[in-house]
């Protein structure tokens, strides 16, 4: 019984397409919540999330290095072995063999179309990526005095996924409170950011 229950948990945990990306991108390297959130292309909450969820069932572990980053790793990798195993269908619903043929025929030219549309996704994602890079080259050259260092950028692509309350972009962004206090002031003055309450958000992005 304790079997069944420990599978069922972790097909659990693995019935989230988000989290095996995230265990699948932990399994070649230890990741910060920024480097997941931008590979991944997911807001750091949700990455957040996943994470703490995976600690909790002691698939993850995380470690803080030097500069105060907690980086998160593989603690114990999830292997699954599944197999299929063909079953005698009884004569009286086998159905007739050509219309058995047709929904085949039928389900591989939807897979097709499903792939197809997969790769054009994959290219229309890579153009955006590179859109996005050029973004930041640019905003990086024309605007010095204000992104003076990577580090401002990241808290530019967390509050670009959702409104977060300071100790959520530090943790996001691993970028110590004092410091994000200091960028967020130059972002208010800048009229690029907004504080509502406890949180900040970028000005014509999210709902206002």
């Amino acid at each position: 019984m304790h079997d069944a229950l420990e599978v069922a948990r972790l097909l659990d945990i693995l019935g989230n397409r988000n989290r095996r990306r995230i265990i699948e991108l932990l399994r070649q390297k230890p990741c910060f919540v920024t480097e997941i959130s931008n590979t991944l292309v997911l807001s750091p909450k949700a990455v957040i999330d996943h994470l703490q969820l995976m600690e909790r069932e002691s698939i993850l572990s995380c470690e803080t290095d030097d500069r105060r980053r907690k980086y998160y790793y593989l603690e114990n990798d999830i292997l699954v072995d599944v197999s299929l195993r063909q079953v005698r269908v009884p004569s009286a619903i086998t159905g007739n063999k050509g219309e058995q043929n047709e929904q085949l025929k039928n389900s591989v030219i939807m897979l097709a179309r499903m792939i197809k549309a997969h790769d054009q996704i994959l290219s229309t994602l890579e153009q955006v990526n590179h859109d996005i890079e050029d973004k930041i080259s640019d905003i990086a050259r024309n605007h010095k005095d204000i992104f003076l260092s990577d580090r401002v950028f990241t808290v530019i692509i967390a509050l670009s996924h959702d409104s977060l309350t300071l100790p959520e972009l530090e943790k996001a962004t691993q970028v110590p409170q004092e410091e994000l206090v200091t960028f967020l002031k130059r972002f208010e003055r800048a009229g690029i950011v907004k504080r509502v309450k406890e949180q900040y958000s970028l000005r014509g992005v999210h709902a206002e």
